[in-house]
């Protein structure tokens, strides 16, 4: 029973990040479900990217808005706001990636994981 009310709250959060990504253009988002891979790290991580600093700063202040506004949660840890090749937001279950559209396919994060379930969302 509890393992169903932390897979509806991932869930939940996860609905509010890739909204948060949605209302500021990041492309080509994606959630990786890696719930059913032992040496994971959380249970999703979602992962876009965008063609400026500018953008990617935005889709993080998104991210957060979205998910503070609806469960008072705040990110554990977040870096790369400095050079803005790689963002991460870390809420423990759930780790947000947001690259630079070059960066995101040369440390090819998804092909790490490749066992992990994938589901592509729409940008808005």
């Amino acid at each position: 029973m509890v393992k169903n009310k932390k897979a509806n709250y991932g869930n939940d959060i996860s609905a509010l990040v890739v909204h948060g990504i949605q209302e500021k253009k990041g492309n080509d988002i994606v959630r990786l479900d890696l719930r059913n891979i032992n040496s994971a790290v959380a249970d999703y991580f979602i992962i876009c990217h965008a063609e400026s600093s500018a953008q990617m700063r935005a889709i993080a202040d998104s991210v957060e808005k979205e998910v503070y506004k609806a469960s008072g949660q705040d990110p554990v840890h977040k870096e790369g706001f400095e050079h803005c090749e790689w963002i991460l937001l870390d809420y423990i279950d759930i780790v947000v990636h947001i690259f630079r559209t070059d960066k995101r396919s040369f440390y090819g994060i998804e092909d790490l994981w490749g066992d992990a379930t994938i589901k592509e969302y729409q940008s808005a």
